[in-house]
């Protein structure tokens, strides 16, 4: 892996990422994760109706030789299961919910993002680790910008981070990210299940 080139090309891409809603309104939700199995990496995607959160459809893609952990760079590690495990779907998402950042990230393109332009499609990433800025008032600020939100969804646990991936507002993330918790899940039930069902391939 160049890092230098791959940070180079991390910057060209933040440039497109829209911040503005690619949908009018929402049937159904998606959950995108992916689990370490041995040497390999399993990618799962689910698709749940909304907002009732019904799971409807589940694919998986164990990835067999993936590139190696560099904080920063889990796009290029995990995007290609999950696009084989996306692209196995009978019916995209209208919105996909990534483990990961999204733009709240040191150059504004997580996995969220990237997976989002590749795609797209409508994404959020939801990490359960703040990597950059700060969180004052549920926001997370970065140079005077908000650039998503802290979000509590289980008492006594830490909280989740959201922000925007790509075609979709900070407004809207904030409104479907409140209406994805079911309780004593800490994750948004469309993460959770993805979760769920990589570490079953496990």
């Amino acid at each position: 892996m160049d890092l230098s080139e791959l940070k180079k090309e991390q910057v060209k891409l933040a440039s497109r990422i829209s911040l503005q809603d690619g949908f009018s309104s929402i049937s159904t939700i998606g959950g995108a994760a992916c689990v370490q199995v041995g040497d390999k990496l399993a990618g799962a995607v689910v698709v749940c109706e909304f907002p009732s959160l019904k799971l409807i459809e589940k694919q998986t893609f164990v990835l067999s030789d993936p590139l190696p952990h560099k904080p920063g760079f889990a796009a290029y590690r995990e995007m290609p299961a999950l696009i084989e495990a996306f692209n196995k779907l009978e019916k995209e998402p209208d919105v996909l919910l990534v483990e990961g950042e999204g733009i709240a990230h040191l150059r504004r393109i997580g996995i969220a993002s990237h997976l989002g332009l590749v795609l797209n499609i409508p994404t959020i990433g939801v990490a359960d680790k703040l990597s950059i800025g700060a969180v004052k008032e549920g926001k997370i600020i970065v140079d005077l910008e908000v650039l998503g939100f802290e979000i509590k969804t289980r008492e006594h646990s830490n909280p989740v981070y959201a922000s925007p991936g790509h075609l979709i507002s900070l407004g809207s993330v904030l409104n479907i990210l409140k209406q994805t918790i079911v309780y004593p899940h800490k994750m948004p039930e469309p993460l959770h299940l993805a979760s769920k069902i990589a570490r079953k391939v496990k």
